[in-house]
């Protein structure tokens, strides 16, 4: 039987619970020992624990994807976005969508070296890759690890098609990769600006960089000849909403060039998540922001239908979307960018291979 855990604000860190995944049948919860102390507990630590990885690049046929392929080098992510529709994938691994999913990671060394075998097959067919669309690839972890970095030399030397979605300023270690694709065009990255205020997003997204940092980084991509999109993602509505014009606007003068948005989304897991973390840090607003969310999916916390499951629908999912189309218009931005070339793909020789005669 599953029991319902304690749920305690841990800082750094965006869950305040840790409930057991929903496969499992049973559950550990922290209960009183009898001493009446008040040291406090150690500081919770992110664990990593390795995976060998036998396949690794996932297919997709969702209509409302704008990609039919991606990769992932981690499984969890230390950014602790409270929001994060990923959360619920840790279920499939044993563990909790909560705390677990923020600070019990799993990381895929041979990630490069799968990935080049599965490019090398005569069936693949080359179309744009996505990678960081379950979790971040540069979260802090892969300052150690550099699993992402490994990935990205493999496809560069494919001349594979590749967009990258990430709030790690640690992409700007790899300019060096992404700047000549970025020539060739075969790169775009995307960067997720939620809000603008950084007490906001240090309670909502605790390990991730600053709203400010993220602009910066935005910058240093674009100067370097790589094309950003401003990814305002999530829009919660009744807390980060009133920003949108200024999100965009803040994304284009760092150099942007494109921008999408995405309405918070609460799949499984995550919609108790979210309001708990709402009780804890926005009890004023917490019955306004759940209830404009219910109104934009029947009256449920989240409708996972395509077409309908990144937007929501209603008079006020379409006040947004209108404020939007106003905004990027007015600011030359563009909603959907130019296609990535896949003409360029080439499996590189490999040692021992017969070399042409011509």
């Amino acid at each position: 039987m599953r029991t319902k855990v304690e749920h305690v604000a841990v800082p750094g860190r965006g869950a305040m619970s840790n409930e057991a995944g929903r496969f499992e049948r049973l559950a550990s919860i922290a209960e009183p020992d009898g001493w009446d102390m008040d040291d406090d507990l150690p500081p919770l630590r992110t664990e990593t624990r390795e995976e060998v990885a036998r396949s690794l690049i996932t297919y997709n046929r969702s209509p409302d994807l704008p990609f039919d392929r991606s990769i992932n080098p981690y499984r969890g992510c230390e950014h602790g976005c409270v929001y994060c529709f990923a959360r619920p994938s840790h279920a499939y691994l044993g563990l909790s969508s909560g705390l677990d999913f923020e600070t019990r990671l799993v990381a895929r060394p041979n990630a490069a070296e799968v990935l080049a075998r599965e490019l090398s097959a005569r069936s693949y067919k080359v179309a744009a890759m996505a990678l960081g669309t379950n979790t971040d690839p540069y979260q802090p972890i892969e300052k150690k690890r550099g699993i992402t970095r490994a990935c990205l030399e493999v496809l560069s030397a494919f001349n594979h098609p590749v967009g990258i979605v990430t709030k790690g300023t640690l992409v700007e270690r790899d300019i060096d990769i992404l700047a000549p694709m970025a020539r060739l065009g075969l790169v775009r990255v995307g960067i997720s600006l939620t809000t603008l205020d950084a007490g906001l997003s240090r309670r909502m997204e605790p390990r991730a960089p600053s709203p400010q940092r993220r602009l910066e980084t935005i910058r240093r991509l674009t100067g370097a000849g790589i094309p950003v999109r401003v990814m305002t993602s999530p829009i919660v509505p009744g807390l980060t909403d009133h920003e949108l014009e200024a999100l965009l606007e803040a994304g284009q003068q760092a150099g942007a060039d494109a921008a999408s948005w995405i309405m918070l989304r609460l799949p499984r897991e995550v919609s108790g998540l979210w309001q708990d973390w709402l009780a804890e840090h926005e009890p004023h607003r917490a019955g306004k922001i759940m209830t404009r969310l219910r109104e934009m999916h029947g009256g449920k916390d989240y409708d996972p239908r395509w077409g309908h499951r990144m937007r929501g629908e209603g008079t006020y999912a379409e006040m947004i979307a209108q404020r939007f189309k106003a905004t990027v218009k007015r600011l030359g931005l563009q909603t959907k960018s130019a296609p990535l070339r896949s003409d360029l793909f080439a499996v590189p020789p490999q040692v021992g291979d017969q070399l042409s005669l011509f």
